[in-house]
């Protein structure tokens, strides 16, 4: 089955809470460095207001949104009843409340080298290297179908080194860039040898 490439669609209706990450330029770069099958599960952990997985969604995916932030959860439920889309909802760390196996899992990670702390600063505080939980991500274990792939936004001002040694072994391409004055937003779709 063929994919479709996924464009922003600046039309969907998106309501947003103070204390969840609202879409930015990051979350827009995700979204269009994508390419979906009608019908592919896909899994975004970290979903903020949802606007990647309702994109996900109006392209014919059948998703499930997690993310440790309640408020975020039930954001983006409401995100998808106001645009007439379906998907599954739950509150999860990385993989700690999911059910089931996918065949894409995303995350737009909390990537900035910062030990913020907070609810909201959670989506963006990836800790001292700016990694995060990205280990913790790329151990999907059975909730990766076999040659199923992980894709992530990346920061060049993560610990770059320390990105490349938890990498290696794994298949990455480089799917979209975004060059910022300060810094460049890199999505990385990751596959594990087969």
């Amino acid at each position: 089955m063929r994919r479709v490439t996924v464009r922003y669609d600046p039309s969907l209706k998106m309501s947003e809470h103070p204390d969840v990450y609202p879409p930015s330029e990051d979350s827009i770069l995700l979204i269009e460095s994508l390419e979906v099958r009608p019908g592919e599960r896909v899994l975004e952990v970290g979903c903020g207001s949802g606007v990647v997985s309702m994109h996900c969604a109006a392209n014919g995916a059948r998703v499930t949104c997690v993310d440790v932030n309640p408020y975020a959860v039930e954001l983006t439920r409401k995100n998808f009843i106001d645009n007439g889309l379906s998907g599954e909802f739950a509150e999860s760390d990385v993989y700690g409340n999911v059910n089931g196996v996918f065949d894409t899992i995303l995350f737009n990670l909390p990537y900035l080298p910062a030990d913020d702390e907070g609810l909201l600063a959670k989506a963006w505080s990836g800790g001292g290297d700016g990694l995060g939980p990205l280990p913790r991500l790329l151990d999907a274990g059975d909730h990766l179908v076999p040659g199923g792939r992980i894709v992530v936004v990346v920061s060049s001002l993560m610990d770059r080194d320390r990105l490349n040694a938890m990498l290696e072994g794994f298949e990455v391409t480089v799917l979209g860039e975004l060059p910022l004055f300060f810094e460049r937003l890199s999505v990385l779709e990751i596959r594990a040898p087969c």
